[in-house]
């Protein structure tokens, strides 16, 4: 029986400059786990995973021919955009549905989970962004990409995407006019989510080493389908192409963290 893979590195050109994560593209658990003791039906569920990130993370990939990390497990196990003291990391309760696989957990089960697929899956990530930036001399461009509902708590989001940011504004500004130059398109900034974290995945890996980035949240109802991830990778293609050519979105630059000093 195969080994359980807490990650996969999509290939691409290193000297690219760029490097493409999705945290939370897949739903898988080992079977040990026994789903965590939740119906199948959960893992159907935003709660499990980014919907459509998969799809569209492995057809950016192809279509820019840039390598990309994608996260192997569900989050239900232990999300790996948190920081691994983050009491989040590993949750009791999401969105009402109670998780019985992950309560009550000893100190050996949690530390497990984190050495077994949480840094795995963040050495990935590390490994493949010191990857490129050896390739080019320079930093790289690193776009997280992610979903989010439609809805929350029966209030419709109007946002077709959004984009996430702390406090490192270089890749943010151009990506944010690039997708608002389609007039049929409502964008959000730091809508309806914040993101200043500590110790997630831009903050870890782009943060505090200065490199440029910022995270685009799609909404999961314009990707759930093959036809939905097609047009969003026609559309996003085009616009990480020209990102990636500014000289500028290729230097170290520190910025403080909203959340507090490194």
């Amino acid at each position: 029986m195969n080994a359980f893979k807490p990650f996969e590195i999509l290939d691409g050109h290193h000297d690219s400059g760029m490097v493409l994560l999705g945290d939370h593209a897949m739903n898988l658990l080992p079977d040990r786990y026994a789903g965590l003791g939740l119906p199948e039906s959960a893992f159907a569920r935003h709660i499990a995973y980014d919907i459509g990130i998969e799809g569209l993370v492995r057809s950016l990939s192809r279509k820019l021919g840039v390598p990309a990390v994608l996260g192997g497990f569900s989050r239900l196990l232990i999300d790996p955009n948190r920081g691994e003291d983050d009491p989040t990391l590993i949750m009791k309760i999401s969105d009402g549905a109670i998780i019985p696989g992950n309560h009550p957990m000893t100190e050996d089960e949690w530390n497990g989970r984190i050495a077994s697929f949480h840094r795995p899956y963040h050495n990935a990530v590390s490994e493949t962004i010191s990857t490129v930036a050896a390739a080019t001399g320079k930093a790289p461009l690193v776009l997280s990409l992610h979903s989010y509902t439609p809805a929350w708590k029966n209030v419709p989001r109007p946002w077709h995407a959004a984009v996430l940011w702390d406090s490192d504004h270089r890749a943010v500004a151009p990506l944010l006019d690039l997708l608002r130059a389609d007039p049929d398109l409502v964008v959000g900034d730091n809508e309806p989510y914040d993101g200043a974290l500590k110790g997630d995945t831009m903050y870890r890996h782009c943060m505090i080493p200065g490199i440029p980035h910022t995270l685009l949240e799609v909404r999961q109802d314009l990707i759930g389908d093959e036809a939905g991830i097609a047009a969003w990778a026609d559309r996003l293609a085009p616009i990480f192409e020209t990102m990636n050519a500014d000289p500028a979105l290729h230097q170290y630059q520190v910025h403080p963290s909203r959340t507090g000093p490194y």
